[in-house]
């Protein structure tokens, strides 16, 4: 029997491909008008077909941020990878195996205990790793100074040990806090001016830097100019979800993926409709809670995608997903979401909910959907 979205078992993750294709051939055009190398963060999808539909409209290479992610891409014949978490020792025998076969693995560090593994490693096994040093832009996690005297000595670490500077890589993960659209722009140079800086610092002292690297979805759709940046490193404008619609960088009609649920039971004197998906379907995350509009666990929809508002998946359980109404549960609740009717949840965060599935179903703009496959796990 033909699957549909009434005979599909539930939980399920879907995504609406004419969105998801409209997402991708923005994000594209904008970074191709910008004149820069669109390099996806495959994290999100953690999908081929998706993959593939991004590198057919035009990215280069891909950003991974486990090796798992990278063994899987460099088996399906993508060999340009940058792995874009600070490299622990120990996984650089399974970085230097992989470059062995054939992938042009790129690594990260910003420390100086890092950089004399890497060279450790690249000297025991005559391994020039391809190395990038990461920038902190706005204090929100990892990276140095573009002015941290440790830059240069990292720098010369790599260089006295044989191994190879590609570039400097930031990220500018604060601006998931933002939604003004002049605070995004404002974000967005200083992400571009500060890994710019960091790449003249090292040129002055005579290093080859040639490759610079920002990205996030917000500040990548926000950028105005993009002089002396290379690469944009960008990973849930593929799908967008409700997070970046509350930073403000999407439409609702943008959000790709959704989570198909069945009507199993009702609360009614506390105004609640019971589903099969809970927080292992849509994940804990509520990234919205610290913004300015909080979804709970997500925003309900009919079937068709159509938003109910006011209807939020408020409370999660392991298996249980709790809806409740904003003013007070309708009046024939039962009637309206009877037993076995299903519903659609939009996440919080698309790539923490594609996490709990290990596949997708895709929906064309027929209805037709196709299942398409994801890498599970780490």
């Amino acid at each position: 029997m033909t699957p549909s979205l009434l005979t599909l078992d539930t939980p399920a993750a879907l995504i609406d491909e004419t969105r998801m294709t409209r997402n991708i051939q923005l994000m594209q055009a904008r970074m191709d008008a910008l004149g820069v190398r669109l390099r996806p963060h495959v994290k999100t999808s953690k999908s081929e077909a998706v993959m593939r539909r991004q590198l057919d409209a035009g990215a280069e290479g891909v950003t991974v941020s486990t090796l798992q992610e990278a063994e899987a891409c460099f088996a399906l014949g993508i060999t340009d990878v940058l792995y874009a978490v600070a490299i622990a020792p120990a996984r650089l025998e399974q970085v230097r195996a992989l470059r062995r076969r054939g992938c042009r693995l790129g690594i990260l560090t910003d420390s100086l205990a890092g950089a004399r593994a890497i060279v450790e490693a690249g000297q025991r096994h005559a391994e020039a790793f391809d190395v990038w040093l990461e920038i902190d832009c706005d204090g929100h996690r990892a990276g140095l100074q573009p002015d941290d005297p440790k830059l240069l000595q990292i720098a010369e670490v790599l260089r006295a040990g044989g191994m190879t500077l590609v570039g400097v890589l930031t990220h500018a993960g604060s601006s998931y806090e933002l939604h003004e659209a002049a605070a995004l722009q404002a974000l967005a140079e200083q992400e571009r001016a500060l890994c710019v800086a960091a790449a003249e610092q090292l040129r002055a002292q005579g290093f080859a830097c040639p490759q610079v690297s920002i990205g996030s979805t917000p500040t990548a759709l926000s950028a105005r100019d993009l002089t002396g940046v290379t690469e944009v490193r960008a990973g849930v404008y593929v799908f967008q979800d409700l997070v970046m619609l509350n930073v403000g960088i999407c439409r609702a009609d943008d959000l790709a993926l959704s989570v198909l649920t069945t009507v199993i039971g009702h609360q009614p004197e506390k105004g609640w409709v019971l589903v099969d998906a809970g927080w292992m379907a849509l994940s804990r995350d509520r990234g919205t809670q610290r913004q300015h509009r909080d979804f709970g666990y997500g925003q309900v929809c009919d079937l068709d995608g159509t938003w109910l508002e006011g209807a939020l998946l408020s409370g999660a359980n392991q298996e249980h997903g709790m809806i409740s109404f904003a003013g007070g549960a309708p009046a024939d609740l039962e009637q309206r979401f009877p037993v076995g009717s299903r519903l659609r949840v939009l996440p919080n965060h698309a790539c923490a909910t594609g996490g709990q599935f290990d596949h997708y179903h895709a929906v064309d703009a027929t209805g037709a959907l196709t299942a398409w496959s994801r890498l599970h796990g780490r």
